[in-house]
């Protein structure tokens, strides 16, 4: 398959997703505001302008938009008006709209869940090590490891990538024994190798079990296209875990965003934009295959949920931090003032957009990692 096919479809797949999250997102807004008895407007696949209207079904237009980058739902009142309408967005009680506008971010945060917990059910990808080098009278080389070689069982017990531990905690619990290691070739073969590792001593000293220190990542993770199924309630447990991690990794990320930001505003941002995040999903489908394409999605999933729920505008959480102080205050904050709130908020956002967008293609011209040019 050529590059430019292989570009093509990375395109479309990383559109598909963000679709699919962004509908999901949306349909919480829309399920919420139905039960809440408010009028929806329209429920739009895509971005304006319109292409085409599926179905009007009652008072709700479902439409095909131009732009393949999500969803909407349109609501009525939602801009502020016809407060007077008992059905328009405007009229409900403070906590009404809450559960409204926070209905997306849980419908992500489920659907992490849901994508997580599957994955560890159905398909969990086991998951080797592949070395890029072997440091030189290390037990790897006495083994004759080479690079390239990746382990992918340890005494004949293998690693699920989600349910953990990993190949190399199942190295350090062998400290100093003699195991017996199965190995991938790069020609496709595999071999069984026998490997003495070091010492505890030697591992506390930052050598690694093989010889290897982890400090110079001289290996990467290794997906032979095998996995495992198992027990429902282990999965799900598996599943609540990953989605608490996956937030916890992103809200880490956010913090590193804001104090990279405070202590140089010129620095390359530490985080990925459109275009980085298409990437990351092509590299990841050539190269692990569509089960950890989907475990991304999963990530993105609760990505899409923490960032809409900070309370910055026009996002949702934003949303919620307004209508909170129009409680708090009442009138003293005008509908020009809010409106103009959002209208601000949204240029941030773009500029924001563009920003990390402008280093994901400078970083992928150049061969750059995040947090460098």
């Amino acid at each position: 398959m050529t590059g430019f096919l292989q570009s093509i479809i990375t395109i479309v797949l990383f559109l598909a997703i963000l679709g699919i999250l962004v509908v999901i997102h949306e349909l919480g807004h829309f399920v919420t505001a139905r039960l809440a008895g408010v009028r929806v407007l329209e429920f739009g696949l895509g971005f304006p302008p319109r292409a085409k209207v599926l179905r009007a079904k009652g008072e709700t237009l479902y439409t095909l938009n131009w732009l393949p980058i999500g969803g909407f739902v349109k609501l009525e009142g939602e801009d502020g008006n016809d407060a007077n309408d008992p059905r328009s967005f405007s009229a409900q009680s403070w906590l009404k709209k809450m559960v409204i506008l926070a209905a997306g971010v849980a419908m992500n945060v489920v659907l992490s869940f849901v994508i997580f917990a599957g994955i560890a059910w159905l398909a969990s990808p086991f998951m080797g090590i592949k070395f890029h080098e072997v440091v030189p009278d290390s037990p790897a080389a006495a083994a004759g490891l080479q690079p390239g070689d990746a382990i992918v069982a340890v005494d004949g017990e293998r690693y699920q990538f989600i349910t953990g531990p990993s190949v190399l905690e199942g190295l350090r619990a062998r400290a100093g024994q003699t195991i017996v290691l199965s190995v991938d070739s790069p020609n496709g073969t595999r071999r069984d190798v026998t490997v003495t590792l070091n010492d505890q001593a030697a591992i506390d000293a930052g050598q690694g079990a093989l010889g290897i220190s982890q400090e110079q990542q001289p290996w990467e993770a290794y997906f032979d296209g095998t996995n495992t199924t198992n027990p429902l309630p282990e999965a799900i447990a598996v599943g609540a875990d990953q989605t608490v991690r996956a937030l916890g990794l992103i809200l880490s990320g956010l913090g590193s965003l804001v104090a990279s930001v405070a202590a140089d505003p010129t620095a390359p941002p530490p985080v990925a934009g459109p275009v980085g995040i298409a990437t990351q999903i092509g590299d990841v489908f050539w190269n692990a295959g569509p089960i950890l394409t989907l475990y991304v999605a999963g990530i993105l999933s609760a990505n899409l949920a923490l960032v809409n729920i900070l309370p910055f505008p026009p996002l949702d959480g934003g949303r919620m931090l307004m209508i909170t102080l129009k409680r708090m205050f009442g009138r003293r904050i005008s509908l020009r003032a809010e409106q103009l709130t959002y209208v601000v908020g949204m240029v941030f956002l773009f500029a924001f957009i563009i920003w990390v967008t402008g280093y994901d293609i400078f970083r992928s011209l150049t061969g750059g990692t995040l947090g460098s040019p």
